[in-house]
Formats: structure tokens, sequence, C-alpha cells
């Protein structure tokens, strides 16, 4: 195990035997079939609440989720509507910067269909990308979203 990695650079499953070695000179089994060899796990957030095409009532919404940014902390986490302006989340407290940190934002929603997005800042000051990248080679990126309709009353 090896804090800060994803899993799959670092996990232990099905031990057969063991190889006494350093991390330089393992070439593991993902990185073999094109996987970065560091696999860092980056500053980022994912939105959990609402589900991606949930059918909401208007008036208050809980947007919520959690944030990571190992061995940094997360600073903030910001939420947007539409491609508008970020509004800052209400983080809950951690007991450390490699604790996964639950954040919710209050949004009073009025019947129509919305694009939820979020962003995450770790405590170096970096904010999560908007670039979009797919898991291989490095891991995903850019904003979580979530698309929402809220229904007339």
């Amino acid at each position: 195990m090896v804090p800060g990695l994803y899993g799959y650079v670092s996990a232990t499953k099905w031990v057969t035997d063991i190889e006494v070695t350093t991390f330089a000179d393992a070439y593991g089994y993902w990185p073999q079939r094109g996987w970065s060899q560091q696999g860092p796990i980056k500053t980022e957030c994912r939105i959990d609440v609402p589900g991606a095409g949930a059918s909401l009532a208007p008036g208050q919404i809980a947007v919520a989720g959690v944030a990571w940014a190992q061995h940094k902390g997360i600073a903030a986490v910001e939420v947007r509507v539409n491609g508008g302006p970020w509004h800052e989340a209400r983080l809950a407290a951690v007991p450390g910067i490699d604790t996964w940190r639950q954040w919710v934002w209050d949004w009073t929603a009025a019947p129509g269909n919305y694009m939820l997005e979020a962003r995450a800042t770790d405590a170096t000051g970096y904010t999560q990308t908007a670039v979009q990248a797919q898991p291989p080679p490095n891991g995903a990126s850019g904003y979580p979203s979530a698309q929402v309709t809220v229904h007339a009353p």
C-alpha cells in the first residue's frame, strides 16, 4: 500500500508470492497495460446528490458530495448552475489532510433544466481542472456534473 497513489498502482490483492524490490525497479500489472506508473491522486470532487437525471421539486435542494486531495487537504469546494457563477459550499470537519471531505451547497431551485458542476481547491491553492480526461492512463479529470430537472409544483 502506498498512500497518495491510486489503488491500481499500490493496492495488494490475491498475493501469490512476494518479490523485494524498489518502486522504481518494479513495473506492475496495470502500467504494463498502458496506465501510468505513478498514478498520483488528483485534487478532485464528486457530486453525490442530487443524482444525474434526477427530477426534483422546486425549493431548497442540497447539492452535496465529497472531495479529496491526498497529502494536501481540501480548502474549498464550489458549485455552479448552468455555467453561472461559482458558489462556495460548506465543508465538514475532517481529522486530517488525507481524509475525504464532505461538502454541501444549498440551492434554491426554480422549475427548469439544469447542469450542476462542482470543483475542489486544495490547501496549496490548486483548483481542480476543467479539462476532461478518461481514467487511463493517469486517472479521470474534469468537473463532475449532474443534469437535473426541477419540475413545476
